[in-house]
């Protein structure tokens, strides 16, 4: 086994805890931009996802702690190009859930053969954020007919 890198894995960690936390303002604000027949279960579908990236944050945050270190207070930026648009909330919400899948395979990559933990972990917010990711491609179908 290799040796785990705290340096390096609580870098990791906290570029996790910024993307999650700026999902938590992400998928809040896009959620409060929704308007049209389809509002309500897209509402909710973000406002979960506010939820749970604040879970994400939150847990990459124990870990940084949990190995002596100190979880940072930013957030990662947010690009605003104020076109609320289903169509580019979702397209959006994609691509914030296909970088979160590189974070995690960054972290997983960094932690493999060095603690079983921490790759479970990782194994497991990837798995999550690729459901996130197929779940929006569901719903971003009907636009591309």
């Amino acid at each position: 086994m290799k040796e785990l890198d705290i340096t390096v894995v609580n870098k990791i960690l906290n570029e996790i805890v910024e993307y999650e936390m700026a999902g938590v303002v992400r998928y809040a604000h896009s959620s409060l931009m929704i308007s049209g027949p389809f509002r309500i279960p897209i509402v909710q579908f973000l406002q979960e996802q506010a939820n749970e990236s604040l879970t994400h944050a939150l847990q990459a945050g124990e870990f940084i702690t949990g190995f002596d270190g100190h979880p940072s207070q930013k957030i990662s930026q947010i690009k605003e190009n104020h076109n609320h648009s289903i169509q580019q909330i979702l397209q959006e919400s994609l691509e914030h859930e296909q970088h979160a899948i590189a974070l995690y395979k960054k972290l997983l990559e960094e932690v493999a053969d060095a603690s079983v933990m921490l790759e479970e972990y990782a194994r497991g917010q990837i798995g999550q954020e690729e459901q996130h990711a197929l779940e929006i491609k569901k719903m971003l179908r009907d636009f591309a007919q």
